[in-house]
C-alpha cells in the first residue's frame, strides 16, 4: 500500500504552505500540488481553498484530514504489529520539542533507543514548547517533550524526564545611569519593573498567578514566543523575564544574566514525554516510551 498521498495531504493540510509541506515530505512543491490535485479529482471536491498568499482547507478538507489522520494512524500500528510480531521494528514516528530541549535530553533518550531499534526513523520537529501539547491532541506528532500543565488533558499520557525551576532573571548590566532592575525587586517596587513575559502557556499563567497573590499588576514591557527569546531580552537590559533553568543553562547569553531570589519561588517546570494514549499500542511509539523509567506522574 502506498500511503504517501495521505501523508502529504496530512503535512500540507497541518502547515498550510506547499513549501514547508514539501521539504517535509522531501519532494518537490509541483510534485505535492500534484499529489493534492490527483487526490481531489478522485474525491470529486476541492480539499484546498489556493490563493497567491494563502492556503486553507475546505469543510470537505476537514472531514477528509480527520480520515486520513485515522486511515494512517491505523496502518502504521497495523504494520508495525506485524513487524513487531516477525521481531523485527521498522518504520517512522514523529517527535516535537523546543530547540533547548533537544540539547538537553534528546541524546539521553535517544542514543539506547538507536542501538536497540536502527530501523526505527526519528522525524524530529523543533519549535515554540507551547503548542507541544496541541500538536499531540491533534494527531500531528507521535511523541512531544513538554511541560506537565496544571491539568492534563484527557487521553494524554505524561512520563516525566526531569524537573526544571522556574527562574526571575535580571540583566547582569545596566546603562549608565539606568538604575538596575534588581534594586527595584530587592525594594518590592515590581510595579515599576519591566517585564518581559511568554505570550502564553504555562510559564504565563504561572507568572500571572505570582503577581495576582500579591496583588500587584505588573508592567509588562514585551510579550514574546520562546524561552530564548527572553533570555535576549533581558541580557539585553530591557528588563526581568521568567524562563526555566534548563533554557537559561543552554543559553549563550547566561553570563549575560542574573537570577533574582523571589519569595514565594514558582512551580517547577515537570518536564517529560507526552503521547496519546491510545497511541501506545503503536509498537514503534512504544519502543521509545519504555526507554524511559516508570516515574510517570
Amino acid at each position: 500500500m502506498d500511503i504517501r498521498p495521505l501523508k502529504q495531504f496530512l503535512s500540507l493540510a497541518d502547515s498550510l504552505h506547499f513549501g514547508r509541506a514539501s521539504e517535509l515530505c522531501h519532494v518537490s512543491p509541483s510534485t505535492l500540488s500534484r499529489a493534492i490535485k490527483q487526490l481531489e479529482q478522485e474525491l470529486g471536491v476541492e480539499l484546498f481553498i489556493r490563493d497567491n498568499r494563502s492556503v486553507t482547507l475546505t469543510a470537505e478538507g476537514e472531514r477528509f484530514q480527520r480520515y486520513a489522520r485515522d486511515a494512517v494512524s491505523q496502518w502504521e500500528q497495523l504494520r508495525a504489529s506485524l513487524m513487531e510480531q516477525s521481531g523485527v521494528l521498522q518504520g517512522e514516528i514523529s517527535l516535537y520539542c523546543s530547540v533547548t530541549a533537544s540539547y538537553s535530553f534528546l541524546y539521553d533518550i535517544l542514543s539506547r533507543f538507536r542501538r536497540d531499534f536502527p530501523r526505527i526513523e526519528i522525524k524530529l520537529h523543533t519549535g515554540d514548547p507551547e503548542p507541544a501539547l496541541s500538536r499531540i491532541q491533534a494527531g500531528t506528532e507521535d511523541l512531544a517533550i513538554a511541560a506537565h500543565p496544571d491539568s492534563l488533558p484527557s487521553g494524554l499520557a505524561f512520563k516525566t524526564i526531569a524537573l526544571s525551576p522556574l527562574l526571575f532573571i535580571a540583566p547582569r548590566h545596566t546603562l549608565p545611569g539606568e538604575q538596575p532592575v534588581r534594586e527595584l525587586v530587592t525594594a518590592g517596587h515590581w510595579e515599576q519593573v519591566p517585564m518581559i513575559v511568554s505570550e502564553e502557556g504555562l510559564s504565563r499563567k504561572r507568572v500571572n498567578a505570582w503577581f495576582s497573590q500579591r496583588g500587584v499588576k505588573p508592567r509588562i514591557y514585551a510579550q514574546v514566543a520562546g524561552n530564548e527569546a527572553i533570555v535576549s531580552m533581558v541580557s539585553l537590559g530591557f528588563g526581568v523575564g521568567v524562563v526555566p533553568q534548563i533554557v537559561l543553562e543552554n543559553s549563550p547569553l547566561a553570563n549575560n544574566v542574573e537570577t533574582l531570589k523571589v519569595s514565594p519561588a514558582l512551580a517547577p517546570y515537570q518536564v517529560g514525554l507526552v503521547a496519546q494514549q491510545k497511541n501506545l499500542r503503536n509498537p514503534l511509539v512504544k519502543a521509545l516510551w519504555q526507554q524511559l523509567p516508570d516515574n510517570q506522574r
